[in-house]
């Protein structure tokens, strides 16, 4: 309840006290009055023991008269009731927030309840009821109110506890999948094509989770690698830059689907026309620069970007006056921005990839840092020939080494 809903309260209930007791006090001077006019007019009050009924008698007084003097005396006990109830109320007030919030949370009855007086019935008829009763039927009918709220708020809790459930086991399902999914593309082409089919069985399930869409991509990438035609290649290239659109839109501040969509978009370049492959460099560096914006420690990032730009600062003339036509402005970077890039793999995780080594040594060679360059083609050679992008850096190595003289 807040503060100013309970000054309301009070000031309503006091409103109400004043006017009963200028009821009061008019009855009083009534009687004053009655009393000096009819000195014979007086009343005697006697109980009977065990009936718990008060009467009323005095010479001379009419029936009517007598019936408006009770009523006017159970009147007063009422007032002088609900003025303890109120004083109880404007104590309680300070903490009955605090009190309400205990009560829902199922914790013992409050101090209001336990000292607040309770409220009589209002005597009907002839008869004032004087004997102390129970709990009015107002208390009663709260107190089931209060009862039956816990008890909904019972089920409530149950019921969220059981959609809770239902939410956790579809997750438990998909990090365990996930984690499968990762286990496979680190192992054999075998590996990798179940990998790629376990997704496609649970698309349906699991389609609008970016973190499942965009390992769907990964296995396509990975499927195209190992794929024997070029049509097979051309195939999972599209489907998987589909693919990745689809992630990327999903969930725009993911970092590995900017990263893997980047990826695909720079496989679709070997199977496009010029003008496409200039196009999807384009969108490959955009998205790069996104996957680094969200997730700036990772390593692989910045490889793929250092690639982009050592491939850039290799164009010739006639591709950048191509691009140029096509675009506008063609694309920008020297070999001292793709260095940069490796050396923060390096930064990042050292001896992160034998290619990555590879690349070093190509941009200390064109910068005339032949030392460095050496170092970079001995740093290669000591790490094993395993995967293919390592089968990859083997053979850039054998034409590397001897123009170094190592």
């Amino acid at each position: 309840m807040a503060q100013a809903d309970s000054k309301v309260l009070v000031l309503g209930a006091l409103a109400g006290v004043a006017g009963i007791g200028l009821a009061v006090a008019c009855y009083q001077g009534f009687r004053y009055k009655r009393r000096n006019s009819c000195p014979g007019l007086h009343m005697s009050r006697t109980y009977e023991q065990g009936s718990g009924v008060m009467l009323v008698d005095g010479a001379g007084v009419p029936r009517g008269q007598a019936e408006v003097l009770e009523r006017l005396e159970a009147l007063l006990r009422c007032v002088s009731e609900l003025k303890d109830e109120m004083k109880a109320l404007k104590n309680a007030l300070p903490t009955l927030q605090e009190q309400v919030r205990d009560e829902l949370k199922g914790r013992r009855s409050s101090p209001l309840h336990r000292t607040t007086p309770t409220r009589r019935k209002r005597p009907s008829g002839n008869a004032a009821i004087a004997g102390a009763e129970g709990r009015s039927s107002e208390e009663a009918e709260s107190e089931g109110g209060y009862i039956t709220a816990l008890t909904d708020s019972d089920e409530e809790d149950e019921t969220s506890d059981a959609e809770q459930r239902d939410e956790e086991e579809p997750a438990c399902e998909l990090s365990a999948l996930l984690e499968r999914i990762d286990c496979l593309h680190q192992g054999s082409e075998s590996d990798k094509r179940e990998s790629l089919d376990i997704l496609l069985e649970k698309r349906g399930e699991f389609g609008q989770n970016s973190a499942f869409l965009w390992r769907l991509v990964r296995a396509y990438c990975d499927i195209h690698d190992i794929s024997a035609t070029l049509e097979e290649k051309k195939t999972h290239a599209e489907t998987g830059k589909f693919v990745g659109e689809e992630a990327v839109s999903l969930n725009p501040t993911c970092a590995e689907s900017h990263q893997w969509y980047a990826i695909m978009c720079g496989i679709m370049a070997e199977y496009d026309t010029v003008q496409n492959k200039i196009k999807n460099g384009y969108i490959f560096k955009d998205h790069l620069d996104k996957a680094i914006e969200l997730k700036p420690q990772d390593p692989m990032s910045y490889y793929l970007l250092g690639r982009w730009c050592y491939a850039v600062a290799q164009l010739s003339w006639i591709e950048r006056k191509v691009a140029a036509t096509l675009f506008g402005e063609p694309p920008s970077a020297t070999v001292e921005d793709a260095l940069k890039h490796f050396l923060k793999v390096e930064e990042i995780r050292p001896a992160y990839s034998k290619l990555n080594y590879v690349f070093l040594a190509k941009c200390f060679k064109d910068l005339g840092q032949r030392e460095n360059a050496k170092k970079m083609c001995e740093a290669a050679r000591s790490m094993n020939t395993v995967s293919k992008e390592d089968k990859e850096a083997q053979k850039e190595l054998e034409s590397l080494c001897p123009a170094l003289g190592v």
